[in-house]
């Protein structure tokens, strides 16, 4: 007898041990223990399939109930709710029909299994087969009730309501909840004024509402009246200060606190970090009596979006258990930081990762290049969402695999607005304009409406091809939407009308914006130097420094772009010089560009050849390209050549080069040199992608490339070429004659 109640005894404890563990996400250390266990129960088999189950493994939670030796009723409630944790709605239903008998908890388990996936004509149907013997019990009519409210279908949830044969107090807040939580307020207070009996859930469910809609002083009047307020009253006002960034006033709630749980400790210390005090939350962490799982990971977070990778990762090592949120908190760190074998190393780490931890990594190998990683990891993924397949787009694009990009966007059995913004982003990096504004167009004829983001592409990809009609297009259409007083669209606009042409159009925009930022001055002033009014561009840099606005690197290479193309070059050369005296500006490459180009269009080659030799930086195609252009203008063979040169060994397949070069020793006939350099350009070409033009003509876009005689009328222009050519030549011999 003794020996069995030991026995008994030591069931119980492991028994307890593995929903311990379960909960806590130890599964393995879980497993280990069913494993060893010589003698199982049915309650045994019921905590391991529960662990399994919150841990996201139904499937071994369903495979592990095929092999329970008996049921109770308990086992088959716990799958119907390891089906529920996980959403499956018709294996949830299979488990339900195939019950030898149920309890009022099966009813209810599998309604709420309806009403959180949103099948509320099938929790109705359920809730109306009901047995009589249950019909009067409250839980499942609350449930519906539950679903109803969550939906926004409060007249129903009303009806349901107001025809219960019994009504509890959790029926009156079920209907409250669904107001509150909707931001219903006005209906959540005459509903509250009229219950007839209220509790301390009643009135936290009010507090909660107000502090949803940032309404804290409503909050604080409901907050007060609470006859007796619990713990979850103090945390929920708390939250409400911390939401609005009043760390002081949510600390001296905190405070005040007459008994503090978990929760409490985790609020106060993510209002730090929300409020970038991550010595206070430290501080704080330190103090706590006891922690979970959210107070490792909310620290961890504080540290990594500090910038303290090095305490985060102390942190996690100091952790009595692995939490695969902490762990994911970790990995995004690293990802943040361009540490991606640090973040692959915590990955690896995790024995059963789950959907969030696996995106982070897929973003994380797409940052930093690893793309053919992602894509490995991309397949071997069970469960894919939404998240997953939009990072995928942008993955395969980054690459310049469009069409692989393509083809994961018409995989998609579900799009949102991020998988149509991916893609177009995708087209616009990888030169297929007409492709951004075809999609731009098609996503709207599926009723996708664009936002901010798509406009702005849509906006780009019209200022890099010129596509001014389309542009315009655009934005009567985001005036259309409310749009019209975003500044980044305005931004957009701006440059759109700038690169098109229009800077009338560009100046009203501009002058449209209320508080203009950098980029908005930037977007004008490069707009004038790309339309050749350099006065204007200086004049708008100094109206620039008047109203407040720090210029940047994009300032500075507008303005001196400017006064190269208008020739003034005393101005470019002072703002040159006061960019880096008096801003403390770092001169980039493209500057050195401009000034060489400002000097170059003068004939003053010698400075600008002593400038380039001066540079602290490495020289790029842009600085050499403008001196040998300049050389070419002012026919300086020798210091040509150099520029050529150089330019040789940074773009070596780059003819264009080649030509000015080519042209240059021909006016100086030297035809070997001539010759010399032919060959190096028959030999770059063959490895030169087609070249590519538009034209918009009658609200299309029309591409050609050349070489390509597969147009139908790609014989036309030609001959119309050599008509016109033979034309010029017999006008120059009558000329002559």
């Amino acid at each position: 007898m003794k020996r069995r109640l030991l026995q008994s005894s030591c069931i119980f404890d492991q028994n307890l041990k593995i929903t311990q563990l379960g909960r806590c996400g130890r599964i393995e250390d879980a497993i280990k223990i069913f494993l060893r266990m010589s003698k199982k129960n049915t309650v045994t088999y019921n905590s391991m399939i529960s662990a399994y189950a919150k841990n996201g493994r139904v499937v071994d939670a369903r495979n592990l109930f095929d092999k329970m030796p008996t049921r109770n009723l308990v086992s088959w409630n716990t799958m119907i709710a390891a089906y529920l944790h996980s959403n499956k709605v018709d294996h949830a239903y299979g488990i339900f029909v195939k019950m030898p008998h149920r309890d009022i908890f099966s009813w209810t388990l599998m309604i709420t299994c309806y009403t959180r996936n949103g099948k509320l004509k099938n929790a109705r149907q359920l809730l109306d087969s009901l047995p009589c013997c249950y019909k009067r019990d409250t839980a499942c009519w609350n449930a519906v009730i539950a679903g109803y409210s969550k939906e926004g279908r409060y007249d129903e949830a009303k009806r349901l309501f107001d025809s219960m044969p019994v009504k509890n107090l959790v029926s009156w807040n079920s209907m409250l909840a669904g107001y509150t939580k909707n931001g219903h307020m006005c209906s959540a207070l005459k509903f509250f004024q009229e219950m007839v009996h209220r509790d301390v859930v009643s009135w936290n469910l009010m507090v909660d509402g107000f502090v949803q809609l940032d309404d804290l002083d409503s909050a604080w009047d409901f907050f007060v009246k609470i006859p007796e307020p619990n713990i979850i009253s103090w945390v929920t006002i708390l939250c409400g200060f911390a939401r609005k960034r009043n760390v002081l006033e949510a600390r001296r709630i905190f405070d005040q606190m007459p008994s503090r749980n978990v929760a409490s400790w985790n609020a106060m210390i993510s209002a730090y970090v929300q409020n970038h005090k991550i010595d206070e939350a430290a501080k704080l962490f330190e103090k706590m009596p006891r922690r979970d799982p959210l107070s490792w990971t909310t620290m961890i977070n504080g540290y990594v979006r500090a910038g303290k990778l090095d305490k985060a990762r102390k942190t996690i090592n100091e952790m009595p258990y692995s939490d695969i949120a902490a762990q994911t908190a970790m990995i995004s760190g690293y990802i943040q930081c361009n540490k991606i074998d640090e973040a692959c190393q915590i990955f690896r780490e995790i024995s059963n990762p789950d959907l969030i931890c696996m995106n982070t990594m897929i973003v994380g190998y797409t940052q930093c290049g690893r793309v053919d990683e992602a894509i490995r990891l991309f397949e071997k993924m069970v469960k894919k969402d939404i998240v997953t397949w939009n990072n995928m787009i942008i993955a395969y694009a980054q690459v310049g695999q469009i069409d692989r990009a393509l083809s994961i966007f018409e995989e998609m059995e579900e799009r949102n607005l991020v998988s149509w913004n991916s893609l177009i982003s995708g087209f616009m990096t990888n030169g297929s304009y007409l492709d951004a504004l075809w999609c731009f167009v098609l996503m709207q004829s599926e009723e996708e409406k664009p936002d901010q983001f798509t406009f702005a592409c849509g906006l780009s990809t019209c200022a890099t091809v010129a596509a001014l009609q389309v542009g315009q297009q655009l934005h009567h259409l985001l005036v259309k939407q409310g749009y019209v007083n975003d500044l980044c669209i305005c931004n957009a606009l701006i440059t759109m009308y700038a690169k098109c042409g229009r800077i009338l159009e560009a100046e009203l925009v501009f002058k449209g914006i209320e508080h203009a930022d950098v980029v908005s001055w930037n977007s004008l002033i490069g707009g004038y130097a790309l339309n050749g009014y350099g006065e204007e561009a200086v004049k708008l840099f100094q109206e620039m420094k008047l109203a407040g606005v720090a210029p940047d690197q994009v300032t500075f290479i507008g303005v001196l772009s400017a006064c190269s193309h208008a020739g003034l070059v005393n101005q470019g050369l002072e703002l040159f010089q006061c960019m880096t005296q008096f801003y403390a500006i770092e001169s980039l490459a493209e500057h050195y560009a401009c000034v060489v180009d400002m000097l170059g269009r003068v004939g003053r080659l010698d400075e600008a050849f002593e400038l380039v030799k001066r540079m602290k930086i490495k020289g790029n195609a842009g600085v050499w390209g403008a001196l040998l252009g300049a050389c070419r203008t002012h026919g300086n063979l020798e210091l040509g050549k150099i520029a050529a040169h150089k330019l040789l060994e940074i773009e070596p397949d780059r003819t264009s080069r080649f030509v000015l070069l080519s042209n240059m020793h021909a006016q100086a006939a030297r035809w070997s040199e001539v010759q010399e350099v032919r060959t190096l350009m028959k030999e770059s070409s063959s490895r030169n992608q087609p070249g590519c033009s538009w034209i918009e003509l009658r609200n299309q876009l029309h591409t050609f490339l050349s070489a390509d005689s597969t147009l139908p009328i790609a014989a036309d222009p030609r001959k119309v070429l050599q008509t016109l050519m033979a034309h010029i030549t017999n006008e120059t011999v009558s000329c002559s004659v």
